[in-house]
């Protein structure tokens, strides 16, 4: 088995089909060979050894309930970015090459916060400085906000390869 194929991302479903995680082929084979987990779906083939043969899981089931609080998307800057699609909010220029802003500076007593922070590039970030966007007179495209932790949002990145999960994430 090839180091890549290892690394191949799998959905972990809670007992409920609730999806929980996404884990790395090695760590769903060997939740699998344990039987803490049931193989839901095959969509790559398989693997075998000297005197075994093993599906190679896309999703699989826990075999036990994991309670667990309702999970919410940590603050970070890759999760600020990709809530604003990599678009600079005063500009609307999309790229990979942004910053952080912060709303209301934090010298004015702005928060470090979902509500406060936005992707901009670096032109409009300067050019804003240490203002408020009214001081500045510049415009958000629009205003900032929490993402929802929706199942869509937390694994919809793996959507475009992994099509058949979409029937797991839908509705989480």
């Amino acid at each position: 088995m090839s180091k890549s194929l290892l690394e191949e991302p799998v959905l972990i479903l809670n007992i409920n089909f609730e999806p929980l995680h996404v884990c790395n082929m090695k760590r769903a084979l060997a939740l699998l060979m344990t039987g803490k987990a049931e193989l839901i779906l095959n969509g790559r083939g398989k693997i075998r050894s000297a005197t075994a043969e093993f599906d190679l899981p896309s999703i699989i089931k826990l075999q036990h309930m994991i309670q667990r609080p309702r999970p919410r998307v940590a603050l970070s800057k890759r999760e600020v970015l990709r809530r604003d699609n990599y678009t600079c909010q005063y500009c609307g220029r999309p790229s990979h090459q942004l910053t952080i802003d912060h709303v209301v500076p934090r010298h004015a007593g702005g928060a470090h916060s979902w509500t406060n922070l936005v992707a901009a590039c670096s032109a409009c970030n300067r050019r804003k400085g240490g203002r408020t966007p009214e001081q500045a007179n510049m415009q958000l495209l629009r205003p900032p906000y929490e993402p929802s932790s929706s199942a869509a949002y937390r694994f919809g990145r793996h959507l475009e390869s992994r099509a058949e999960w979409e029937p797991f994430i839908a509705g989480w």
